[in-house]
């Protein structure tokens, strides 16, 4: 088995959009979003966006069903099928919240192979409304992170997955945003850092590569995502049961073939001396 833990970003990287943007362009209140914007943190800002919503008579079922639409790369779905059944296990980071995370996983057939989502939680009060609230409570301490918005840091939450598994497994972390950066810098270097290019963490890596320990492999589209995730579990998992031996095996996706002994592995990004 593989011995691999994904860390999976959320929006941009299992999605193709911001699921807070999705939802508030999508029922008509951008104008009132970007009007607040500047006046609270982002998370505050969604909780009252879905108090807006609501007073304006828009549903939870209103919001999940343009969740359900939200737009999704066609081999995100088989990577994440093909990747849980080789030993992976599946785990989420992200500075959405619970409730738009569970409703588009859910409606992808994809929430079972997830094992922990960490974000920020969400709830349904007793008048229908949903309820966002930060992960971490930055009214009463700060996180310490100056990298990370003041409601989560991916670093923190990254560290305390690496202490659970007790050097026992790896982790490789796909993320697009800004607030992958401070992870990326967390891993080890026998770990595997996979970064949206052309988006904010690529490019603050690209900046500022030095604390960055980990193999730095980039993606651009689903397609790729899934080719060099799937190369790099192959890699690690025949260095496992082969006597580090570095040829690829075939993986036998659910709706495509990938021949990936065919394939070599993308060269990680150099760091500069």
């Amino acid at each position: 088995m593989a011995g691999i833990v994904l860390v999976f970003d959320f929006d941009k990287t299992i999605i193709d959009c911001d699921s807070d943007n999705w939802v508030v362009d999508d029922l008509g209140f951008t104008d009132l979003f970007n009007q607040l914007l500047p006046t609270m943190p982002w998370n505050s800002l969604m909780d009252r966006m879905m108090k807006e919503l609501h007073a304006q008579g828009k549903t939870i079922d209103d919001t999940a069903e343009v969740l359900k639409r939200a737009p999704i790369h066609p081999r995100i779905v088989p990577a994440i099928k093909s990747a849980h059944p080789l030993g992976c296990e599946l785990r989420i980071v992200s500075d959405a919240n619970m409730f738009f995370i569970e409703t588009i996983l859910e409606h992808l057939g994809l929430r079972e192979y997830f094992s922990e989502i960490n974000t920020n939680p969400s709830f349904v009060d007793e008048e229908g409304r949903l309820r966002i609230i930060p992960y971490h409570d930055f009214t009463k301490s700060s996180h310490g992170c100056n990298l990370c918005p003041s409601n989560m840091c991916n670093g923190i939450i990254i560290e305390r997955i690496q202490d659970s598994l007790e050097g026992k497994k790896k982790i490789i972390y796909l993320g697009d945003g800004t607030g992958d950066y401070c992870p990326s810098r967390r891993l080890g270097e026998a770990e595997y850092m996979m970064p949206r290019k052309n988006f904010p963490v690529c490019d603050l890596i690209c900046r500022n590569p030095m604390p960055v320990k980990a193999e730095i492999h980039e993606w651009s589209d689903g397609e790729e995502l899934e080719r060099v995730l799937l190369q790099i579990i192959n890699m690690n998992s025949v260095d496992e049961n082969n006597n580090n031996s570095a040829q690829l095996i075939s993986v036998d996706c659910k709706l495509q073939t990938i021949s990936a002994s065919n394939q070599s592995l993308p060269q990680a990004l150099p760091i500069p001396q």
